[in-house]
């Protein structure tokens, strides 16, 4: 056996103690010979045989409580073709030394994998793939990636060029060949001006220009693979065409070896394969580079350069030599750089490409203002606060990235049927040959080969391989598009399963703040006249009620006046003087224990009551005034989004800390299914739980800091994204705008993702499931059918084109509610 050192990065190691129970550990797995530990460093050095891998010594680790450090790393990846080749770097990958986990993306062309810290490097988990036979470095960022971008097109445009050079030589070829079939006079005109030999000469050299030029990478790539014992895409192309090639050869050069009425040549059949394949090629490539619009978008928002201002001058710099703290001049019209707080002037900025709301956003001194937006007619200079991969938009960025790099559950046995696909398929060409040899009719060599031919090129792993992230890769590019970012690939499936939404009352379904909503004046007051009054005495207060009062006041421009003898009653309320007026506000207790009466506005107090308000009353000089609803009141959009959901088919529960009468009439309101109410921060996951006890999945939508561990423990837990970097971190799904509308969204683009999926798979399972078969000649019996060759290899490249093109059709998936 193979001896084998590796190093690993401990973690919670705090003493002599902890190192002597990890070499414990590490030295009671079979075939760990040494195990040497040293705290400090925090490393592990193991010795072990080829009995043992990295992921049991990281499992032991873990479960004696010092677990392995982990660090991931993405990979882009070049070679890349079919399903085949994904499983194929998935395997080579995860045997790596120091590997844990690999998942390679087809779509992107891209490996995500995890190691174990100090067990490897990601250079070294580059060559293995590398040595694979597909060339992997890590992703770079940046300009590099754009580099990358021009690398692809460029790839594009010669795949174009060689399709197009072939096309070229295997047309004289195919009509050379086929045009007797179709018209008998051209046949007999091939005969008489060219002659048989020499038209078989010309159809030669012209299909060995094809196969050995623009057609070697199939043979470059599929033979190797072929003797590796590891089978792919290109080797079912290689063995195909190589057997039309050299049957057509014998036929050619030494026709006596074959018996009497078989000889004919497929030099047509070889070319024509290879320039249909090449097509599907490149118009799988145009269509797999259309499916990254989402991401060239948002890195398309990004500012080249700003205005910096540094000792006193401003001058225009890159936005990579932009720090934090520096101070940014924006002009009118121009693209706000970095992420940062508004020091002087005033302006509307349009965050629609961020938040998906279209009304501009005003910004004054202390807002906060997001790099990519645009600003409006007038003039800010801000701080900034986050530069480089910390903005909001570059994790936004990082975000799709990774989401579109997921795998999802349903991809799982796709991995298994591909892993076996393309083997199969060269044991059914195998049989099919064999099979027409023994028991078809005369000349059996001839059907052999057609229908052998046939099988091994129209079989499509590719199809199969490209259906689920492609889908995924568009679908999270426009749910980006319309302000829902899946931080978690497999979220985009599981939230499509959900059947309840259990909703946070506070900051989803209401502002989150108290507002004044209603003031009703007894007879011989005025309105505006009252609300200054009662506004005056509520400024000296801190309470979010009296806050409330004074910004209903302020936003009518009501003037406030000075108060004297201010005074604040605990649990009745708060009384002053106001121009010579006492005032005295609070609930009707405060009133009784004045011996003031209520009149009728004791009838509106509780009916605003039951509505789920807070009444307040207030007094002028002994008389009663008004009465005062102040609530957190319902977004304007929440109406809406709770219809829209019932509409998708879902159940919406609400939890909230409320006493269950103020609850209950909330969801009257609101028409909500089933209310948690009375219910403390702390309480939220045990209310989930107690949602789905019968095992349904539920997805949570939340907002605060107390809402974190409800949003982990959900299937699937959806932050608003105006709410707490806490609750973002604990989320699947981020919602970039304010209100419910992005739930609806992210359900709605869920959904159509994994429709989008289920369509694709069907497409690709039912295309080789019933065409391989035909290939093969089932029909011939019946109908005394055979498919050519070269129809196999049309019906193949245009299976891979139809699940892109049907992926594509997610980028006009539009907005169930419009923000």
């Amino acid at each position: 056996m193979n001896a084998h050192t590796t190093s690993f990065q401990i973690e919670g190691m705090s003493c002599a103690s902890c190192v002597g129970r990890v070499e414990k550990a590490l030295a009671a797995v079979p075939g760990v010979t040494d195990a040497s530990v040293n705290l400090a460093t925090e490393t592990a050095r193991v010795s072990f045989d080829d009995s043992v891998n990295t992921q049991t010594l990281t499992a032991t680790l873990s479960d004696a409580g010092y677990p392995a450090a982990t660090d991931k790393v993405t990979l882009e990846i070049e070679g890349m073709t079919c399903a085949s080749c994904v499983g194929r770097v998935e395997k080579a990958l995860s045997a790596g030394e120091g590997v844990l986990q690999a998942s390679v993306n087809l779509a992107t062309e891209t490996a995500t994998v995890v190691f174990a810290t100090g067990a490897t490097t990601a250079a070294d988990i580059a060559a293995i793939a590398t040595r694979a036979g597909y060339p992997a470095k890590p992703k770079t960022t940046g300009a590099a990636q754009t580099d990358k971008e021009d690398r692809k097109a460029a790839e594009i445009s010669h795949l174009g060029r060689i399709t197009l050079l072939a096309a070229v030589l295997a047309l004289p070829v195919f009509v050379m060949e086929m045009g007797g079939h179709i018209y008998a006079g051209f046949g007999v005109f091939i005969e008489d001006y060219i002659g048989l030999q020499n038209s078989r000469l010309i159809q030669f050299v012209l299909t060995t220009i094809v196969l050995f030029g623009p057609g070697l990478r199939f043979y470059t790539k599929g033979f190797p693979a072929l003797f590796k014992g590891a089978p792919d895409m290109n080797s079912l192309v290689a063995l195909g065409t190589s057997a039309a090639y050299v049957f057509s050869l014998v036929s050619t050069f030494t026709p006596w070896v074959l018996p009497e009425g078989t000889v004919n040549v497929y030099y047509e059949a070889a070319a024509v394969i290879v320039v249909l394949i090449l097509l599907g090629r490149f118009l799988e490539a145009r269509a797999k580079g259309r499916t990254g619009n989402a991401i060239r978008k948002l890195v398309g928002l990004q500012a080249k350069t700003a205005r910096v201002e540094r000792n006193g001058e401003v001058t225009e710099l890159a936005i990579e030599e932009i720090v934090l703290g520096d101070i940014i001049h924006v002009r009118p019209g121009e693209k706000i750089s970095v992420d940062g707080v508004v020091l002087t002037g005033s302006s509307y900025v349009d965050e629609s490409m961020i938040t998906g709301e279209p009304v501009p956003v005003e910004k004054t001194k202390d807002a906060e203002v997001v790099g990519g937006t645009v600003n409006g007619t007038g003039a800010l200079t801000f701080t900034a606060t986050k530069v480089g991969g910390d903005t909001m938009l570059a994790q936004i960025i990082q975000m799709v990235e990774q989401a579109q790099g997921a795998k999802l559950p349903i991809q799982g046995i796709v991995d298994r049927i591909t892993s076996v696909f393309v083997p199969i398929v060269m044991v059914l060409a195998a049989l099919t040959v064999l099979t027409w040899f023994l028991i078809g009719p005369e000349p059996a060599i001839t059907y052999a080969l057609i229908a052998g031919v046939a099988v091994l090129i129209i079989a499509c792993p590719c199809a199969m391989g490209l259906a689920t992230p492609t889908s995924i890769m568009v679908g999270t590019g426009r749910a980006a598009e319309m302000g829902v970012l899946f931080r978690k690939g497999d979220a985009l499936q599981s939230l499509q399963e959900a059947k309840i939404v259990a909703l946070d009352k506070t900051g989803t379904l209401t502002l989150g703040r108290p507002e004044l909503t209603d003031l009703t004046v007894a007879e011989g007051f005025e309105q505006d006249d009252v609300l200054q009054l009662v506004a005056s005495v509520e400024e000296t207060s801190e309470h979010p009620i009296a806050e409330a009062i004074v910004r209903a006041a302020k936003a009518k421009k009501i003037n406030l006046s000075k108060t004297e003898d201010f005074s604040s009653i605990t649990g009745f309320g708060v009384q002053a003087r106001v121009d010579g007026k006492l005032i005295l506000i609070g609930a009707d207790r405060f009133m009784k224990r004045e011996n003031i009466s209520l009149g009728t506005l004791l009838a509106e107090g509780d009916a605003l009551g039951k509505k789920g308000k807070t009444p307040l009353y207030a007094a002028i000089d002994g008389k009663i005034a008004a009465v005062i609803a102040v609530t957190d009141p319902i977004k304007d959009s929440t109406p809406a989004a709770i219809a829209a959901l019932h509409k998708l088919g879902l159940k919406v529960a609400m939890i909230t800390g409320d006493n269950q009468g103020t609850a209950d009439a909330i969801a009257r309101e609101l028409d909500i299914d089933h209310v948690v109410a009375e219910v403390l921060p702390e309480g939220k996951v045990a209310a989930l739980e107690a949602l789905r006890t019968d095992g349904t999945k539920l997805a949570f939508v939340g907002d605060g800091i107390n809402d974190a561990p409800a949003l982990a423990v959900a299937d699937v837990g959806i932050a608003i994204g105006t709410g707490t970097d806490v609750a973002i971190e604990a989320a699947d799904v981020v919602l970039m705008s304010g209100d419910l509308k992005g739930v609806v969204n992210a359900f709605q683009i869920s959904q159509r993702t994994m429709s989008n999926i289920r369509q694709n798979l069907f497409w690709a399972f039912s295309y080789n499931t019933l065409l391989i078969p035909v290939a093969a000649g089932v029909l011939y019996p019946v109908s005394g059918l055979m498919l050519s060759p070269v129809l196999a290899a049309g019906a193949m490249a245009l299976s891979s084109v139809f699940v892109l093109t049907n992926a594509l059709r997610l980028r006009w998936v539009k907005p169930a509610m419009q923000e």
